[in-house]
């Protein structure tokens, strides 16, 4: 078998040995070499044709983002971006992730001795998801940010919180119940779960969606760091007012609630209204928040008042959320495989029969629309 060619871009001596010594352990991956400036990794490019780009964002001579916008313009190759969990770190790596950026992974830590398997499973894992995307995926990206940039402020894409060893389901937070406590006002609410390339997805989705939509859900892998800056970059491209989510806030029509990146995100009826519920429970299926906890929790708090959409996504979270919301008598969704970045989680709801509809992403919010107005 072939191995995945890949090259580090980072200015760190320490964390391109790092780098290299994790990636290199993997029997499909190969490092072909790296590079401690932009420059010199255009000129190894050229010379040894790499499959996929690990990518610092702060680097000398050239920042990240200058060299990835004129990367995925001239010459698209899949990158994972090297990541800093500061508030400029999230908001850096925000904006390569819309620039066409797959994935991103957090700067490798010195004193990583207890943590080094874990660091290994995760950068390895999105090393391989990567080399997958085509390159007319990554064409299509940025063409979506260049049309963007002509008429709306910036927004920016993010990822999966990283993954644990332990995998629980959704029983560990919430148990399976066929027993339905709708609200007395029996409101609709739209849950929406993604994973890798969801940023993106969920954007798309949210930008074609007036004020007058009933309540959004949204579950999506991030670390903690990044789902506040996500939120508000969702609310300035929006006409929908998106909040990371509060634990007992009321949800209203015309608002979006973000799952914060370490808390799951449950809905409940309360006094005739529903309200987020944050639980700091243990991660469902690698993910807190997960989306089958998510899912769940609307299957049988909202009924059949609910819409179920799962978007691009990287593994199987949601799948089984998605089902128990059919099987309340929900309408569900998921995004096809040609417009996803990944198609894990959509592709296992398909799998499972759990999707009514299975749509490209720029219909996904005119058939919402089609659902709420029934």
């Amino acid at each position: 078998m072939q191995k995945i060619k890949v090259l580090i871009v980072d200015d760190s001596a320490l964390v391109r040995q790092m780098l290299s010594e994790m990636l290199s352990s993997h029997p499909q991956i190969e490092v072909v070499g790296s590079a401690n400036d932009p420059y010199m990794a255009r000129d190894m490019i050229k010379q040894l044709h790499p499959d996929v780009l690990t990518l610092d964002i702060e680097m000398p001579k050239m920042d990240g983002i200058s060299f990835l916008k004129n990367l995925m313009r001239l010459h698209p190759l899949p990158v994972v971006m090297v990541s800093t969990l500061t508030e400029h770190g999230a908001e850096v790596t925000l904006q390569a992730l819309e620039l066409g950026a797959i994935d991103f992974v957090t700067k490798p830590k010195i004193n990583l001795v207890q943590t080094f398997e874990q660091y290994t499973q995760e950068i390895c894992a999105k090393v391989l998801m990567a080399s997958k995307v085509t390159r007319g995926t990554l064409e299509r990206q940025y063409a979506r940010f260049s049309s963007n940039l002509q008429s709306r402020p910036k927004v920016e894409r993010l990822e999966p919180a990283p993954s644990v060893s332990e995998k629980y389901d959704a029983d560990i937070i919430l148990k399976k119940s066929t027993t339905l406590r709708p609200s007395r006002r029996g409101e609709k609410v739209i849950a929406i779960g993604a994973s890798t390339g969801g940023t993106e997805a969920i954007k798309e989705v949210l930008m074609r969606l007036p004020a007058s939509t009933p309540p959004i859900v949204i579950s999506q892998h991030i670390p903690a760091a990044f789902s506040r800056p996500f939120a508000q970059r969702m609310d300035s491209v929006s006409e929908l007012t998106v909040h990371e989510a509060k634990d007992n806030q009321p949800l209203l029509q015309g608002h979006v609630y973000i799952a914060p990146g370490d808390k799951h995100l449950l809905i409940e009826p309360v006094g005739g209204k529903y309200v987020c519920r944050l639980n700091d429970g243990p991660p469902v299926n690698r993910h807190k928040p997960s989306v089958d906890v998510m899912f769940r929790s609307v299957a049988q708090n909202v009924g059949s008042n609910a819409i179920g959409v799962i978007l691009t996504g990287m593994g199987a979270d949601g799948a089984k959320g998605l089902k128990e919301i059919q099987e309340m008598g929900a309408p569900t969704i998921a995004q096809d495989q040609k417009t996803s970045v990944v198609w894990g989680m959509p592709g296992e709801a398909v799998k499972l029969e759990a999707a009514d509809q299975i749509l490209p992403l720029d219909k996904i919010a005119h058939k919402i629309l089609n659902l709420v107005n029934k």
